[in-house]
C-alpha cells in the first residue's frame, strides 16, 4: 500500500543518514569532518544535526543499503540513486558523491530528504533531494523540527541550511532555511502554523536582497508580520557570527526593520537626499511605498517621519500618496473592466443565447438596460410600462431590478458599486453590453419601442403556452379515448 511504501522510504532515509554520519568518523570521511570543523561546528552540533559525508565513489551508499535488503527501485524512488541505460542494461549509482551531507528532518522527526554540498568550488555547489513520496520541495524547510520548540515567538528565515546550523550553534534555535527553491506560498502558510512573526535574514548580495523583496510579498499576501535584518559587517549570518560573535547578530535582530522600513530604505538607495533632485525622487518613491500600506495609522506615522527628516510639509506627502492611490484605483477598475469584457465574450453571449426568447426580444432586454444605465431619468418610462416579469432572461431581470433600486435611492451606478449585488458573470455580461452600446444615441422613443418588443414577445410566448396546453390536452384525450374506443370497440 501507499502507507507501507511511505514507511519504507522513511526507513531508507534514516539508514542513509546513519551511513553518511558514520562515514565522518572513518578515514574516507576525514575531508568532510575537516570541512565542518572549518566552519566552526562543534562535535555536539555535528551530532545534533546528524551531519555526514558521502564517499567519493559510485556505489558506497548503494551497496550498504542493498545489504540491508532494499531494492534498486526503492532507492531510486527515494532519489538516493540515479540510473543510466547502457547496452540494454540498467546501471544504478549514488546520487550524492564526495559531498558533506545534511539530512532534512520534518517537524515529526522523520528524515525526508538530504542536501549535499561540495568541498571545493566545483559546480553544482549544492544538490538536494528531488520530490519523492515523503518530500515536497515546495514545502521543504530545514531546521523546523528544532525551531518549532524554541521559546522565541518568531522564526529567523535564512537562505541556506549552513547559515541555519551556525545560528543554532550560536544559540538562535528559532533559525530555519528554505531548501533549493524560492519561498513559496505553501511554505509561508506552513511557517505561520508555528509563529506570528518572520525575521528575514537573507544574504546581503543583490540576489539575497531580491529574494528578500519577493519573500516580503509572499508573507504580506497572507497577512504575516515580517521584519528584515540589515546585515552589516558580513555577507551572511554565518560570516557575521564568525567575525563578531552572537551578540552582534542579536543587536542586528533587535534593530530589524519592518517591511515598510525596508521598502523605504530600498527606495532611498543611490539617491543624494541633500540635493533637491534626490530629495524629490526619494519622496516620490517613498509615497509609492506608503500608498500600498493598508494601515492608515502606520502610513501617517511614516509620512510624519519623512516630513521631519526631509524638511517638507507633511500635507504635501499625504497629497502625493492620495494621488497615487487614486491612480492605482483607476487602474484596478480599468483592469476589472477589461477582465469583465473578456468574461462577457466567453460567458455572457452564451448565457444570453441560452436564456430563450426571440433574437429581437433578447436585444430589446439588453438595450433597455444600457439605455436606463446611460439615462437614469428614463426610469419613470420603465416604471410606467414595464414589469420585471417582462424580462425573459433571469440575469438581465436581476440587473434591471438592481438598476431601478439604485436610481430610486439616488445611489451610484459605477460598476464597482454594482459588483456587490451581482455575480462576476452577471457583472461581466452587463459591462460587455454597456461597452458594446457606448456612444449610441438613446431616446425615450427607442426605450418604448424596446418595451413594446418585450410585450409582443410576452404575448407570443403566452399564446405558445396556450397552444401547447391545447395540444397536450388533445394528445391526452386522444390517448384516453383512443384507448377506451379500442377497449369498447366503438368507432367514429
Amino acid at each position: 500500500s501507499l502507507a507501507q511504501k511511505r514507511r519504507r522510504m522513511y526507513e531508507i532515509n534514516r539508514e542513509a543518514a546513519r551511513f553518511f554520519h558514520g562515514c565522518l568518523t572513518e578515514p574516507q570521511g576525514a575531508e568532510g569532518l575537516a570541512y565542518f570543523k572549518s566552519r566552526g561546528y562543534s562535535n555536539k552540533t555535528i551530532t545534533r544535526f546528524g551531519l555526514g559525508y558521502a564517499p567519493n565513489g559510485w556505489s558506497a551508499l548503494r551497496d550498504h543499503l542493498r545489504s540491508l535488503g532494499y531494492s534498486y527501485e526503492e532507492l531510486y524512488e527515494a532519489n538516493l540513486l540515479q540510473k543510466s541505460e547502457k547496452n540494454g542494461k540498467t546501471n544504478y549509482y549514488d546520487t550524492f558523491r564526495h559531498r558533506v551531507m545534511v539530512p532534512i528532518i520534518d517537524p515529526r522527526g522523520n528524515v525526508v530528504a538530504f542536501g549535499g554540498r561540495v568541498l571545493d568550488d566545483s559546480k553544482p555547489k549544492y544538490i538536494n533531494t528531488s520530490d519523492t513520496l515523503v518530500y515536497k520541495k515546495s514545502l521543504g524547510v530545514f531546521g523546523l523540527n528544532f525551531a518549532k520548540n524554541s521559546k522565541e515567538s518568531s522564526l529567523i528565515l535564512v537562505e541556506g541550511y549552513m547559515d541555519a546550523i551556525s545560528l543554532h550553534q550560536a544559540g538562535f534555535d528559532n533559525a530555519i532555511a528554505c531548501l533549493g527553491t524560492a519561498l513559496t506560498g505553501e511554505m509561508a502558510h506552513l511557517l505561520m502554523r508555528y509563529t506570528d512573526e518572520i525575521i528575514l535574514s537573507y544574504d546581503a548580495d543583490e540576489a539575497g536582497q531580491k529574494a528578500t523583496q519577493k519573500a516580503i510579498g509572499v508573507f504580506k499576501s497572507i497577512g504575516a508580520k515580517v521584519r528584515v535584518v540589515k546585515l552589516s559587517g558580513g555577507k551572511d549570518p554565518d560570516e557575521i557570527l564568525r567575525k563578531y560573535g552572537p551578540e552582534r547578530f542579536r543587536s542586528l535582530l533587535d534593530g530589524a526593520d519592518n517591511e515598510i522600513e525596508f521598502a523605504l530604505l530600498k527606495a532611498r538607495e543611490g539617491l543624494d537626499t541633500d540635493s533637491d533632485d534626490g530629495k524629490l525622487k526619494y519622496l516620490n518613491a517613498a509615497a509609492q511605498v506608503l500608498a500600498d500600506v493598508d494601515n492608515s495609522i502606520a502610513a501617517d506615522i511614516y509620512a510624519s517621519r519623512l516630513a521631519e527628516e526631509l524638511g517638507v510639509e507633511k500635507q504635501s506627502i499625504q497629497t502625493r500618496i492620495a494621488e497615487i492611490r487614486r491612480r492605482k484605483s483607476r487602474q484596478q477598475r480599468a483592469q476589472q473592466y477589461q477582465s469583465a469584457q473578456r468574461d462577457f465574450l466567453q460567458a455572457g453571449t452564451r448565457a444570453a443565447v441560452q436564456s430563450g426568447g426571440s433574437v429581437k426580444a433578447k436585444k430589446a432586454q439588453e438595450r433597455i438596460l444600457t439605455l436606463l444605465y446611460a439615462n437614469p431619468d428614463f426610469l419613470p418610462v420603465c416604471k410606467e410600462s414595464l414589469n420585471e416579469s417582462d424580462f425573459i432572461d433571469p440575469a438581465l431581470r436581476q440587473i434591471y431590478v438592481l438598476l431601478c433600486e439604485r436610481i430610486e435611492g439616488n445611489e451610484p451606478l459605477e460598476y464597482t458599486h454594482l459588483s456587490a449585488s451581482l455575480s462576476k458573470e452577471e457583472l461581466s455580461r452587463f459591462i460587455g453590453l454597456c461597452k458594446a452600446d457606448a456612444g449610441l444615441p438613446g431616446s425615450k422613443k427607442e426605450l418604448r419601442d424596446c418595451i413594446d418588443a418585450l410585450h409582443a414577445e410576452a404575448q407570443r410566448r403566452a399564446q405558445s403556452a396556450v397552444s401547447a396546453a391545447e395540444l397536450e390536452g388533445e394528445a391526452f384525450s386522444q390517448a384516453i379515448f383512443g384507448l377506451n374506443r379500442k377497449k369498447t370497440g366503438h368507432t367514429e
